[in-house]
């Protein structure tokens, strides 16, 4: 029996698995289909469903892979056994045939996703419909209405909540960093009124390049201001603790652990599709800084020269760890999460804190294999816990990695290469992207331990059904091939010591 089989029968809950480790099991052992598989709009209905639950789970940041399996899941559930899914980026493709033989006829359904947002108020109420569709209590019709309704339904609370969420990512992100409750409160204003004026153009059509910019000129300039006029009144602030505060908030919830997933699973036009719009963004974060810094200038108002080193920490480590809890409670009220997601979240990134800041930088790990190390926490944990209180992992495993962001790296890099200091600028950029990217490996690798230890056994009991409807040309031409006169000589031979009746 090997180590995470074992780790599955200690853990408690040992029956909880989420929806993604049910559905890459085989489909509900049942033979009967509610809907008339020979029927082309029937069949079309069915995939037409399975099609607008993609969407969600697509628009939302599924992975590619997990994607896929969970809108196979609903078509096999429905009867319609062999059915081929194509997603690409942001398109659902779906394909089977009708008939049997040379009478089967083509059905196939395409969608377009809708656009990507770090919104999950409708993820957990598409996980609990895909359970239900699997366990055989919901059917077509009643899915159908479900759809409708969570297409209609408002959120469980407005913009006016979430907004105050990811203000409070920006301040507990301050203290993260070093800076005092005068620090924390500018940060605190500040995020408020980035996200605030984001969601009033987002709503007006502005690309969200241009909100990316936005948000990085409004991080820059008012820290600045703040900042000369603290000095003049003999106030040590460091605006680098705000600006970075601002950048966590505007990078967090971007896809580049989505993007890493489907790379590592290969479904590499996707990755790379979700890479490229990560960078992007960070790119119009890094204009908006530029900008900012520039304009601070034309005022007359220059900021403090950044060091070939980061400057101390002098934080402790358990007000870290508190803050890394309000931090990933602030993002999962961001993205409108429920309750329990909130809760959740909160616990996995505690425990990614506290492995970060009491474990592995004690031990003398490095800060790129530290936060790798952490994330992988952030993902079992993460993971375990999601499948515990039924929530989607996606959740706990974007906010979990937030507190571990490296802003404060990114903005360095950028001051520092507009402050013709490229030695340091490149070194803060290329660590920062190293973090990155050990972090959304990490939380990846914790997520499949997670689901190796809750996952079911593979049971398939379709394969011989799958085998017997597929078309053969062989097939047709044996049974079409005239039986040979010795084979019929020889069946009617009389036997020895018999006659032939």
């Amino acid at each position: 029996m090997g180590v995470l089989s074992r780790l599955s029968e200690i853990l408690p809950g040992s029956g909880r698995l989420s929806t993604i480790d049910t559905a890459r099991a085989a489909p509900p052992p049942s033979p009967l289909a509610p809907i008339n598989l020979q029927d082309p709009s029937q069949v079309a209905g069915v995939m037409s469903i399975a099609a607008r639950i993609g969407d969600i789970l697509v628009g939302s940041g599924t992975g590619n892979r997990d994607a896929q399996a969970q809108v196979r899941a609903v078509t096999s559930a429905y009867g319609l056994i062999y059915c081929h899914i194509a997603i690409t980026m942001n398109t659902i493709q779906l394909s089977a045939s009708v008939g049997t033989g040379a009478n089967k006829q083509p059905v196939q359904v395409f969608r377009v996703a809708r656009t990507p947002t770090t919104d999950f108020s409708k993820l957990a109420e598409v996980d609990r419909l895909i359970r239900s569709i699997q366990s055989g209590a919901t059917g077509p019709d009643i899915a159908e209405k479900i759809l409708d309704e969570l297409e209609a339904r408002p959120r469980g609370f407005g913009f006016r909540t979430a907004i105050w969420g990811w203000a409070l990512l920006g301040g507990a992100v301050a203290i993260l960093l070093g800076g005092g409750l005068f620090v924390a409160a500018v940060a605190f204003v500040a995020s408020f009124v980035i996200i605030g004026l984001n969601e009033v153009l987002a709503r007006r059509g502005l690309p969200d390049f241009f909100l990316q910019v936005l948000g990085g000129f409004i991080a820059t300039l008012p820290a600045a201001v703040i900042y000369e006029l603290a000095q003049q009144f003999g106030i040590q602030i460091r605006p680098s603790q705000i600006i970075a505060s601002c950048i966590i908030v505007l990078v967090a919830g971007l896809s580049l652990v989505q993007s890493l997933q489907d790379g590592m699973t290969h479904a590499t036009v996707t990755g790379s599709a979700r890479f490229f719009d990560t960078i992007l963004m960070t790119t119009g974060i890094v204009a908006g800084v530029a900008m900012g810094i520039s304009a601070a200038g034309m005022f007359d108002i220059d900021l403090p020269p950044m060091e070939a080193t980061p400057p101390p920490n002098f934080t402790g480590a358990l007000v870290m760890v508190a803050a890394s809890a309000v931090i990933c409670a602030g993002f999962a009220v961001g993205v409108y999460g429920e309750r329990s997601a909130i809760a959740v979240s909160m616990a996995a990134g505690m425990l990614g804190a506290s492995t970060f800041h009491l474990i592995f930088l004690p031990l003398g790990m490095g800060t790129v294999m530290a936060s790798g190390a952490a994330a992988v926490a952030i993902g079992l944990s993460g993971g375990l816990l999601a499948r515990r209180f039924l929530i989607p992992p996606l959740i706990t495993a974007i906010a979990g990695i937030t507190p571990l962001l490296p802003g404060l790296m990114l903005y360095r890099a950028m001051y520092a290469l507009l402050s013709e200091q490229t030695l340091v600028g490149f070194t803060n950029l290329f660590l920062a992207l190293a973090i990155a990217g050990s972090l959304a490996a990490g939380v990846v690798l914790g997520e499949w331990m997670a689901r190796r230890i809750r996952r079911p056994q593979d049971f398939r009991p379709y394969a011989a059904l799958r085998r017997a409807g597929r078309f053969s040309f062989q097939t047709l031409a044996r049974r079409q091939k005239p039986v040979r006169p010795a084979q019929t000589s020889r069946r009617l031979r009389k036997p020895r010591g018999g006659s032939v009746n």
